[in-house]
């Protein structure tokens, strides 16, 4: 499951009615940064076989079989700090972050 906090769901929202195009949001990772694996988020603009949707208050998520593993569970906020403004990733199948932030790693990576 994923979960949007209110303000990723009232920014997302935005997004949507400004993009009609949009079927929703679509959710799941890349390899990427020194940890392994990273966040990609882009407006949905179809549904791709193997995807897994998940829909809260009329906003449908998109998350591809590849990714489902590694960000089920999450829960997507938006946060404003000063004059920063950013969405957030609460994953609970996080074992640790590279020091910039910009990648993860799981348990079933440092497995392998």
């Amino acid at each position: 499951m994923i979960k949007l906090a209110p303000a990723a769901l009232q920014r997302i929202q935005g997004y949507l009615a400004a993009d009609k195009a949009a079927l929703g949001l679509r959710f799941g990772v890349r390899r990427t940064g020194c940890s392994g694996w990273g966040y990609a988020v882009d407006m949905a603009r179809d549904r791709r076989e193997g995807d897994t949707l998940f829909e809260q208050d009329g906003v449908r998520i998109y998350v591809d079989a590849d990714s489902l593993a590694l960000v089920d569970g999450t829960e997507i906020d938006f946060v404003k700090q000063g004059l920063n403004e950013q969405f957030v990733f609460r994953n609970p199948n996080v074992a640790g972050e590279c020091g910039c932030g910009e990648s993860f790693t799981t348990d079933a990576d440092r497995a392998a």
